[in-house]
């Protein structure tokens, strides 16, 4: 979206999308996984699951904080890896959603603060009241739907 965002590439083993934050914290790796919404046996859009990465754990922590300083630029970064997922998926969906109310708000910000950009590549919806609209200013969503148009 040409945006300042790090460079992500995807792990050939596991699929994963993986970068690193660089910042006052150091160097802190990223990762971002596609995984399936199926309708029975039907794929029918994937949920963007997002967070640091827990070398000890081997696993995805998204309910880590960082504080690296470089929140605009990794927000670039996962949207860079929605670009490229729905080049690679086309037709599909993607579902996202804070593990927190205040991280979906900050995907809602940014999604706000990019409007024009993000709409001449993708239709947006929001869930609100377990129900989804076209997404709106200024409304608090439970959760974001987003397809490649």
């Amino acid at each position: 979206m040409n945006l300042d965002a790090y460079h992500c590439s995807v792990n050939p083993t596991t699929g994963l999308y993986e970068f690193y934050s660089e910042g006052p914290k150091g160097s802190i790796k990223k990762v971002i996984d596609y995984q399936y919404i199926k309708n029975g046996n039907d794929v029918v859009g994937y949920n963007l699951c997002f967070g640091d990465w827990d070398e000890r754990a081997a696993r995805k922590c998204d309910r880590q904080v960082t504080n690296n300083n470089d929140k605009n630029k990794v927000l670039s970064t996962v949207a860079d890896s929605i670009m490229d997922f729905t080049n690679k998926n086309p037709g599909c969906f993607v579902y996202g959603e804070g593990s927190t109310a205040a991280r979906t708000r900050l995907y809602q910000m940014t999604i706000n603060s990019n409007w024009e950009m993000i709409t001449s590549f993708f239709s947006v919806k929001g869930k609100i009241n377990d129900e989804w609209e076209s997404f709106q200013h200024n409304r608090n969503y439970e959760a974001i739907l987003a397809r490649r148009k």
